[in-house]
């Protein structure tokens, strides 16, 4: 919510994609501003890849990223098989990546090629207590 309130998906229409990359992978979906309720994309099935064969958490999340000792570039490839995965399902208009990672988007970013924009988060890892603080505002008012 933070992201879209004031940081990289202020003012963007259309469908925007939150993913944040850490310990697994958080998602959350935007269309025109407005938060699609209940969606789990951390999970999507990556079984036609000769990589990895199941959950995405499992393939990309930073967490496997340490565990497997991935160097930056092998990682942003993981990265770029689930982000096109979730681009063939929904074609958003914008992908914001957050979480840890998002402070280091210098060092893999750009090894990542997906058919539409990718930014990384303004608010970096301190958007979702940020979002966690406006949605708590609003629900008082």
């Amino acid at each position: 919510m933070a992201e879209i309130e004031y940081g990289a998906g202020k003012g963007v229409d259309g469908l925007v994609v939150m993913v944040t990359l850490g310990t697994g992978i958080g998602s959350a979906l935007f269309i025109d501003g407005r938060l699609v309720p209940n969606t789990e994309f951390g999970h999507l099935q990556l079984t036609g890849h000769h990589l990895h064969g199941g959950d995405a958490e499992d393939f990309a999340s930073d967490r496997i990223r340490e565990t497997e000792e991935l160097g930056w570039p092998d990682w942003a490839e993981r990265v770029q098989v689930y982000l096109r995965h979730l681009h063939a399902l929904l074609w958003p208009d914008l992908i914001i990546i957050g979480g840890g990672v998002s402070k280091k988007t210098d060092k893999w970013l750009q090894y990542v090629s997906v058919p539409t924009k990718i930014v990384p988060a303004t608010l970096q890892n301190n958007a979702g207590i940020v979002g966690a603080a406006l949605l708590a505002s609003r629900r008082a008012h």
